[in-house]
């Protein structure tokens, strides 16, 4: 029996402090909610939960820009709407101005109003949203994924078109001949009107389907990140409660190692 060296207690410091270290690893990990508090705890699921985070928010943001070009063509289809009123009332001036009952002063009443609705059409094509013009004619790059990736969201020209600045800007309806020649100008404006709509239409329902996509994407990668990363909280109860036993135990073990050399005094006494 000797006293410098108490191995037993040694070992037994050693079992505690290790069971010790577990406890707090499992205390932080309930708080936390996460498995992994440290790099320590698991560095290559770090780097990987790392990665997926990031790829999660650049997701996120492709998914805002999607939802804010929707915004863009929903806009550009609520004053097409009014557009598509205001031809319809100028197609109906047209043919109004070529009744032969009518007067001079009549069709002059009639202009009026036809040249009144064009100049709406052409304010209507200055019109922007959040400062980008929204019937310039210029195509927008749509960002659609977190790779940069783009969708071609086709501009509508509204101002400088000849099919609509034809019949808003020059025609008149003052005369027979001229109603006539402005009626087919009209027609143009509206057939051009339908197919734009039909556009902006084909690009909303396209966005759509991306926007779709991201969202199931975005909640895959973050099941698969929440595998990785988050804690388990039954198990690592179960766990806290056998490091919080073991580390009682341990210390009550060291009490009674430490005691051992005690045992040395009834020798010589």
């Amino acid at each position: 029996m000797v006293i410098n060296t108490n191995t037993t207690a040694l070992n037994a410091a050693s079992l505690l402090q290790a069971s010790s270290a577990n406890l707090s690893q499992s205390l932080a990990r309930l708080s936390s909610g996460s498995k992994i508090v440290t790099p320590a705890d698991d560095s290559a699921g770090l780097a990987v939960s790392m990665k997926l985070g990031a790829q999660m928010g650049r997701v996120t943001a492709a998914g805002q820009n999607i939802a804010n070009a929707i915004s863009f063509n929903q806009t550009q289809d609520g004053y097409l709407q009014q557009v598509n009123t205001a031809l319809t009332r100028m197609s109906e001036l047209t043919v109004l101005a070529q009744d032969v009952t009518k007067s001079t002063s009549d069709r002059s009443l009639y202009n009026t109003e036809y040249k009144t609705l064009g100049s709406y059409i052409t304010d209507v094509s200055t019109k922007d949203f959040n400062g980008v013009s929204l019937f310039a004619g210029t195509d927008l790059s749509v960002t659609t994924d977190s790779n940069g990736n783009t969708f071609t969201d086709k501009g509508i020209n509204l101002a400088t078109s000849t099919s609509y600045t034809t019949a808003t800007q020059t025609d008149t309806v003052d005369t027979v001949s001229n109603a006539q020649t402005a009626l087919t100008d009209v027609t143009t404006a509206i057939s051009q009107l339908a197919a734009d709509r039909a556009k902006i239409g084909t690009s909303e329902e396209t966005l759509g389907y991306y926007s779709s996509q991201l969202t199931s994407l975005n909640n895959n990668l973050a099941a698969a990140k929440s595998q990785i990363t988050d804690v388990d909280v039954a198990t690592e109860s179960t766990n806290y409660a056998k490091q919080n036993i073991l580390v009682q135990t341990g210390t009550s073990m060291l009490a009674q190692a430490n005691a051992m050399p005690n045992s040395v005094l009834k020798l010589l006494s």
